[in-house]
Order: C-alpha cells, then sequence, then structure tokens
C-alpha cells in the first residue's frame, strides 16, 4: 500500500475523503430516474459529461426513463442497451414515447401513495419527460449506458521534494455529483482527456420547412370565339382486337400491377368493376389470398439494429470504448458513495518519481521583479504512467510546505517545471545580437544562383550569484518557431509545442557565469555567381554533396571563372584607386608648376616636378590601357561563364535524391 506523509499527517492510499459540498436551493429532479436500474459505474471526462451505466434485472414488459428536459437529448443520442442473459428484447429498433409532463405539482404524501398502489408508475413531476424502452414482459438483465452533463472532474497533486533526485508525488482526483441522486457503491473511472461531445436536441420534434405551392384556378378573361369546319364523312370504327387467353405469365404480371396500384385507387368503386370485366385480372379477393400466401412463406431473418442487441453479452466493453476516446484512465479499485450535491476526492496515484527543486529564470509579466530574479521550481519526471491533467500542486521538503504552483498538463515520461517561489540572491541582465553565418548552394536554373545563408540571433544572460553555494540555473529562453538551436549546452530540453527551451548554466557561489544562446534560421536569396558567397556555397557544396560528374565538372569549371572574375573585380577596383590617386596627384602638380613658373630661383623645383608630372602621367596611360583590356578580357569570361551557367541545374535540398 503506497503512503505519503505531509507535515505529520499519514495519508493512506486505500482511503477516499468525502468532502460534503452542500450547494444551496431547492434539489433538482434525477437527470435520469428508472427503477430496478441503478447507477453501477460512472466514468467521468474533462469536457463536461460523464458516462453512466446502470444494471439490473427487468421482468416487466417496459422500462420507462424520467428525465429532465435538458437531458432527453444527450440520452437519446447516446443511448445504449447490453444484455447480459436472460430473455430478448422485444425489438432490436425500440420506440421511443416523448410525453410532456407539465403538471401542477402533487403532494408528496399522495404521490406516494399513488406509487406504492400502482407498483413502478414512473415518477412524473413537472417539467420531466419519459422515454419508454418495450420489453417482452420476460426476463432481462439489463445494462443500460448513456452519456450525462456533469461537472468536470479536477486533479489536485502534492509532491515532496526529497533526496538524490527522487520525490513523492501524489495525485488526488475531486469529482462532485450534480446529477440529482445519490451514486451508491459505484465504479468511478476518471479520463483524462476530452472525447468529442455535443448537445443534441434529438427530443424535440423537428418539421423542416417545406416549399409553398399555390393554386388560383383558371379564370377566362375572354370570350373566344367559335370556330367552323367542313362536313366530312366519318369513317367505319375499327373492330377491337380479340382478348388473348389468360396465362400464368399474364396473371402474374396483373397481380405485380395490381400491387403496385395505389390502395386508394384499388378500393374505389370503379377499379374492381374494370378488374372483373377484364379477362385474366384478378379481383381483389385472388390478391388477397395471394398475400396470404406470401405472409405464410418463410421469411429470412431480419438484420439486428445496434449491433444486434442480445448478441453482445460483455457489459465492460461500453466503459472502455468510451474510456477509449480519453488519453489516460483511472479507475478507482474500490467502489465509492458519492452523495448528490456532494464532492469526494478519490485517491489516484501516489508514487516516488524523478523531481528535484532548481532555479528558473522565466520572467513572467504578473511578477516584475522576475525578469531580473529567477524562481525555485520544481523540476520532475511524469513516471506515474499516465497523463496528469492541469491543476493546483503543493510542494514539500523536510517537512516543511514550500509553497504552491500550477502544473500544465504532462504527457507521460515528460518533464514539468512549476514555480513556486522568488529567488532575489541571483541577478540576471540580458543581452541581445545577430550576426549572418555561412552559406549553402539552394538552388541553380536558368543562369541563376540561389544561396541559403543563416541569420544567427545571439541571446546573451548575465547571470550573477549572491549566495555561498554554486547554483544550477535553467533559463527559459523563449524560441523563434522558424529558428533552430545552434549547439545549444548539454542538457538543453526543448518544448516545440509551446516554443520554448530550457538551457542550463552553472554558476559559482558569489560568482557570475554567462549563458549565449543562439538561434539560426536560414533564408534564401538569389546572388552573382562571381560573388563571395556564391563561391563559397559552391565550394561547400562541392565537400558535402556527392554531385554527378558532369554537374561537378561544370561547378569546378564555374568556380574557376568566378574566381577569375573575382581577382579581375579586385584588380579593377585597385586601378581605379590608383587612378584617382594619380590623377589627383596630377592636378596638384600642375598647380605647384604654375606657381612657380614666374621664379627664376625655383629652376631645379621646376624640373623636378615636371619629371614627376611626366611619370604620373605615363602611369596613368598605362592603367587606362589595362582597364580597358581587363575590360574586354571580362567581357569573354562573362559571355563564357554565363553559357556555363545556363544548363546547369540543381534542385532545393528537399527535392534532390537522397
Amino acid at each position: 500500500m503506497s503512503k505519503l506523509t505531509v507535515g505529520g499527517v499519514y495519508v493512506s492510499g486505500a482511503w477516499v475523503l468525502g468532502l460534503a459540498m452542500l450547494l444551496g436551493g431547492c434539489a433538482k429532479p434525477a437527470q435520469v430516474h428508472v427503477d430496478d436500474l441503478p447507477v453501477r459505474r460512472v466514468v467521468v471526462y474533462r469536457n463536461g459529461v460523464a458516462y453512466f451505466e446502470r444494471a439490473g434485472s427487468v421482468d416487466s414488459e417496459k422500462i420507462q426513463f424520467s428525465l429532465r428536459r435538458e437531458n432527453v437529448g444527450d440520452f437519446l443520442a447516446t443511448l445504449a442497451i447490453l444484455e447480459q442473459g436472460g430473455s430478448t428484447v422485444k425489438a432490436a429498433s425500440f420506440p421511443v414515447e416523448l410525453e410532456d409532463e407539465e403538471e401542477p405539482a402533487v403532494d408528496p404524501q399522495l404521490e406516494a401513495a399513488m406509487d406504492a398502489w400502482e407498483g413502478k408508475r414512473p415518477v412524473k413531476r413537472p417539467g420531466l419527460r419519459v422515454v419508454t424502452l418495450e420489453l417482452d414482459g420476460k426476463k432481462h438483465d439489463l445494462t443500460v449506458g448513456y452519456l450525462a452533463e456533469t461537472p468536470v472532474w479536477r486533479p489536485s497533486y502534492r509532491l515532496v521534494v526529497g533526496e538524490g533526485g527522487k520525490s513523492e508525488l501524489q495525485a488526488w482526483g475531486i469529482v462532485q455529483n450534480q446529477s440529482g441522486e445519490d451514486w451508491k457503491d459505484v465504479e468511478i473511472s476518471l479520463v483524462a482527456g476530452a472525447p468529442i461531445a455535443f448537445e443534441s436536441d434529438l427530443g424535440e420534434p423537428v418539421i423542416p420547412p417545406r416549399p409553398i405551392v399555390t393554386d388560383s384556378g383558371e379564370i377566362i378573361s375572354a370570350v373566344p370565339e367559335g370556330d367552323t369546319t367542313y362536313n366530312q364523312v366519318p369513317a367505319e370504327p375499327m373492330a377491337p382486337p380479340a382478348a388473348a387467353p389468360a396465362t400464368e405469365e399474364s396473371e402474374s404480371k396483373a397481380d405485380s400491377d395490381y400491387d403496385d396500384m395505389p390502395e386508394s385507387s384499388a378500393s374505389s368503386g370503379a377499379g374492381p368493376k374494370k378488374a372483373a370485366a377484364r379477362p385474366g385480372v384478378r379481383t381483389r379477393a385472388t390478391a388477397n389470398q395471394a398475400a396470404d400466401q406470401r405472409e405464410s412463406a418463410p421469411k429470412p431473418a431480419a438484420m439486428p439494429a445496434f449491433g444486434g442487441v442480445g448478441a453482445v453479452r460483455d457489459t465492460s466493453r461500453l466503459a472502455t470504448v468510451a474510456a477509449q476516446t480519453g488519453s489516460t484512465r483511472y479507475d478507482v479499485p474500490v467502489k465509492v458513495t458519492i452523495p448528490d450535491q456532494s464532492a469526494t476526492m478519490v485517491l489516484l496515484i501516489s508514487k516516488t518519481i524523478p523531481g528535484e527543486a532548481v532555479y528558473l529564470y522565466a520572467p513572467d509579466g504578473g511578477v516584475p521583479e522576475s525578469s531580473q530574479h529567477p524562481f525555485r521550481v520544481v523540476r520532475f519526471k511524469n513516471d506515474a504512467g499516465g497523463l496528469l491533467e492541469k491543476g493546483p500542486i503543493a510542494v514539500f521538503e523536510k517537512g516543511a510546505f514550500l509553497g504552491q504552483g500550477l502544473m500544465e498538463s504532462l504527457p507521460m515520461q515528460g518533464s514539468a517545471t512549476v514555480p513556486f517561489a522568488l529567488v532575489r540572491g541571483l541577478g540576471i541582465q540580458l543581452e541581445y545580437g545577430s550576426d549572418q553565418r555561412g552559406s549553402r548552394l539552394y538552388s541553380a536554373a536558368n543562369g541563376s544562383l540561389v544561396v541559403e545563408i543563416d541569420y544567427a540571433t545571439l541571446t546573451t544572460y548575465h547571470v550573477q550569484n549572491g549566495e555561498k553555494d554554486a547554483v544550477r540555473l535553467l533559463v527559459r529562453h523563449p524560441r523563434n518557431p522558424q529558428a533552430k538551436l545552434w549547439k545549444p549546452p548539454v542538457g538543453t530540453e526543448e518544448n516545440l509545442g509551446d516554443h520554448i527551451a530550457f538551457v542550463p548554466v552553472n554558476v559559482p557561489g558569489f560568482g557570475k557565469g554567462d549563458l549565449v544562446v543562439e538561434e539560426r534560421y536560414p533564408s534564401q536569396t538569389g546572388v552573382e555567381w562571381r560573388s563571395l558567397l556564391a563561391r563559397s556555397a559552391i565550394e561547400t557544396y562541392l565537400k558535402t554533396e556527392n554531385p554527378s560528374a558532369g554537374d561537378r565538372a561544370t561547378l569546378e569549371k564555374i568556380l574557376t571563372m568566378a574566381r577569375a572574375l573575382a581577382d579581375a573585380d579586385d584588380l579593377e577596383v585597385r586601378l581605379r584607386r590608383e587612378q584617382q590617386e594619380l590623377e589627383r596627384a596630377s592636378r596638384e602638380t600642375r598647380l605647384s608648376i604654375e606657381a612657380i613658373e614666374k621664379n627664376t630661383r625655383a629652376a631645379d623645383l621646376r624640373a623636378e616636378l615636371t619629371d614627376r608630372l611626366r611619370k604620373t602621367t605615363a602611369r596613368l596611360d598605362q592603367i587606362t590601357k589595362e582597364l580597358i583590356e581587363m575590360g574586354l578580357r571580362r567581357s569573354e569570361q562573362e559571355v563564357r561563364l554565363k553559357e556555363a551557367t545556363q544548363g546547369l541545374v540543381i534542385a532545393p535540398p528537399d527535392q534532390r535524391k537522397k
């Protein structure tokens, strides 16, 4: 037997703690009431409905269910009948009667006397309806299942943090009974999940609108003129053909024609007389005799409705099927009694699981100081064998209450991080940055090249520990849905559904620590073949991919020409820069020569400046020649490069053959 001691109080796993929760106001009638079929099993879901299973032995000709008006639709939409043994239900498709019970209130003593006098008289109260299931008067061991609105069951957790990464987890389920009747010794199952369940109005009559067709009669708005024709000699009438003798084939066809005739036409006054006057056509008496013969003939077995009522004998399947719509079902091992208008706590789990108390930096708008300080949290793994629904959790350690938190839904083998206190002994500051990293050949077609580049976002967490003990801090880092973590630290956990990551960092006592979280997301862009990005992408593609021999040769040729063009571009830039410097120096030299032209004492300086100007002019002429020759060569290389790239086709990564 599992057990847990919380604050010196011993709690046993076999206990079922009943909490009286009396709800004010007048008591409503039961959602569903039926004699001889008490509630045996209740499966409560998290979407406002519960599956009820009633069972008992019945030997009457009918069973009458009294229902609240608002429950009729759900009852009819989900009603399932199974038999454990005995006679079968009278009809596989059972008839249903809906009787309005808008009667005035009846004195309780008079009603009790009428019940005792009439035996199994259905309870009639204002606002109720009655659904009748017809039987054959023999013994039936029936199980009836249906859905009805019920308050959701709510979980409540307790976690005692231990040593060595182990903790004790208790999970309780709170079930409320507002059905209008006591649940006595019922089997309770709680499902962590919400199957699709909707309100139905099958109990209300529906008459769809029909198109209106009017007949205004015929009105003669003008007097027609008469026509006259010439007198003609009438032709002699033709003799009618002789009647064919009656045969079995004609008699069968006539019988079929008679059977296909509407009853109003066959029973009219003119119908039988005409039929009797014609040879080979049977009268109504003859047709009735044939019908009697057909009725007496053996008939094929009728297909049973609802999967064959009476054929299914396993009554546990109803609960199993209902629970399959949830992800996890908790079957309480003992029968529970829950009085009407009250609640009960049932122990679902008491187990040792992996868990510890750590620090977590997770800024919360409701706690302003959490932008600079971390929380104290419990981290534990769901090793309980089923889904844990969202609910409050109380945290204990060494016999002391540490705090409370709210746990989100936790799947099997998932990890939960629940804050329960704020720690001001740790300070945190953030720093943001961005960068561009690497390039990859994405695709090539029709002479165009697309390169994929990684854009990196950098988030740096500066942590300062004001406590003497070293701490292990988890940082709740919000993720970019389009990006991926780049080389995250060991122990990083990603929650792809919520786009967050828990990244660890160790900080020494009275020390500092930095955590850099890098995220990269790719972006495609078109580039020139001779650009640095293009050449880097081609080099990476040739090293990491396995292109065909033809594509490899073409890419290597393109890479050689791209490098030559890139070198030519660099050389042109240098020559243009040198040309600009020489032109500036030449202008300055000419101005200097003009300034000392009439100074007879500056002959030596004038000769030096004149020689410098000559050399500068000669170099400018050489540069101009080189630029012209380079332009011609580059034009030729560009044509060759364009021809080489036109025939190259490289598909995007997701379309390449592996």
